[in-house]
């Protein structure tokens, strides 16, 4: 696959470079360019970041950076057994249990939210970090949810980390997950609140928290450009009405505005 001139391979993660320090010089840096692609890619273009992962994936599979990357492009395409497959490869070859809750996701997306919810009471969670714990919780309530549990969907998600008044990476997420879960059961009013405080803490966007705030206050938003679009066939509906008229009082389009009777031919 082409790769822009630009993406020299250096722009990737210092530690993922060290990896790929085993491998020869000019085959890993033709790795280094397929990771940033993926890396670039994965948000906006998943099937290409897919297909990016594929190669580097050809070129060096025994990196663990490389089966990781693999995983989660097969993640954003929804790939899910692909995924869970590079995730655990990636897992035996580091140790590490970073990946635990995505794995669990994964388990999630194959239909099978009992296996994740298992994983959220495994020991490798105590092993995670505040980010990983947070992530392991929604998961789990993802999966509650998936059953039909929705009110262990909310105990779930109460948490230290959603009560507290910092904001954290993940504190958007978390708010949103738990003001979703309460509009579930329908406690509306208390569903607002956490929207309106995932919105404070969203400051790049991550969630659509914004618009779900503005949909239970009952804001209507209407694109500008079909505003302009709108007017626009009004108006030519307008000077076409306009024409027909100037055109039927002359008497040149259809029937004559004033048409005069014809004379009877056999009247005396």
């Amino acid at each position: 696959m082409p790769i822009p001139e630009d993406v020299t391979g250096d722009e990737i993660d210092k530690d993922v470079k060290q990896e790929l320090q085993s491998l020869p010089k000019t085959l890993a840096e033709d790795v280094a360019r397929n990771l940033v692609m993926v890396a670039r890619l994965i948000d906006e273009d998943p099937e290409g970041a897919y297909g990016y992962s594929r190669v580097a994936l050809r070129l060096a599979s025994r990196v663990a950076a490389v089966r990781e990357a693999a995983g989660f492009a097969a993640y954003a395409n929804q790939k899910y057994s692909e995924a869970l497959a590079e995730f655990r490869a990636a897992r035996r070859m580091t140790g590490t249990v970073e990946l635990w809750p995505v794995m669990a996701d994964c388990e999630r997306g194959l239909g099978r939210p009992e296996k994740a919810l298992d994983m959220a009471g495994a020991p490798e969670v105590h092993k995670l970090d505040k980010a990983g714990q947070v992530e392991m919780r929604l998961v789990a309530a993802g999966a509650r949810r998936d059953m039909g549990q929705l009110d262990a969907a909310i105990v779930t998600l109460q948490s230290s980390e959603l009560a507290s008044n910092s904001v954290q990476p993940w504190t958007a997420r978390l708010r949103y997950a738990y003001a979703d879960a309460l509009l579930a059961v329908g406690r509306r009013d208390e569903a607002r609140e956490w929207f309106a405080k995932a919105v404070e803490a969203d400051r790049d966007g991550s969630t659509d928290a914004s618009d779900r705030l503005a949909e239970l206050d009952g804001v209507e938003f209407v694109d500008a450009l079909d505003e302009d679009e709108h007017e626009d066939e009004h108006e030519d509906k307008g000077e076409h009405e306009d024409k027909g008229e100037h055109e039927g009082e002359n008497g040149t389009a259809g029937e004559p505005a004033d048409a005069a009777p014809q004379e009877d031919g056999d009247k005396d």
